[in-house]
């Protein structure tokens, strides 16, 4: 489902705006050779005001990858780029503003369908749609400062680093 960009187009106000802004950017087209896909609340309709649009790619080359970002993206507002370490994984982040939106450009050297936020994406995309009714509550606590994966875990009372915890249960659950 999350594999092309068309849900959003029939999606919430907020979705069909990510919709526009990721078309006018070309950003799938550009990106394609890294299997882009967007993850976090937006695609699963727990957004905020303040949420942005996460695209998480599965990248081997970091020196090309750095290259095509710079000269695609890097005349954008704010634009920044970085190369660190996650769980002992290399990673780089591409940040830019366009559109009224912040995008998040992630690439590491894993499946984007194995990489965490994939996963968790999924796994809160299950629950929400076999629980419409904790979508509020969700929304509640985002709004009070919460990050996604730690909301649902205090919805679920699930305990531990929160990041686990929600693909501990995912597993159990077999939503992955």
């Amino acid at each position: 489902m999350f594999d092309k960009l068309d849900y959003l187009r029939e999606g919430n106000a907020k979705q069909q705006q990510a919709y526009s802004a990721l078309k006018k950017l070309k950003i799938y087209e550009i990106l394609h050779p890294y299997k882009p896909i967007l993850c976090g609340t937006i695609p699963i309709g727990v957004n905020i005001e303040a949420s942005d649009l996460d695209i998480i790619m599965e990248v081997y080359e970091f020196e090309k990858f750095k290259q095509i970002v710079t000269e695609k993206f890097g005349e954008m507002e704010h634009f920044r780029l970085k190369r660190l370490m996650i769980r002992e994984v290399d990673v780089m982040k591409a940040n830019f503003n366009f559109d009224g939106f912040e995008f998040e450009l992630f690439g590491q050297p894993i499946p984007v369908k194995q990489q965490y936020a994939y996963l968790h994406m999924i796994i809160e995309h299950e629950i929400l749609r076999i629980n419409p009714t904790i979508k509020e509550e969700i929304l509640s606590l985002k709004k009070q400062g919460y990050k996604t994966e730690p909301a649902f875990c205090k919805v679920l009372g699930l305990k531990g680093e929160p990041y686990h915890s929600l693909i501990q249960y995912g597993k159990v659950k077999r939503f992955i």
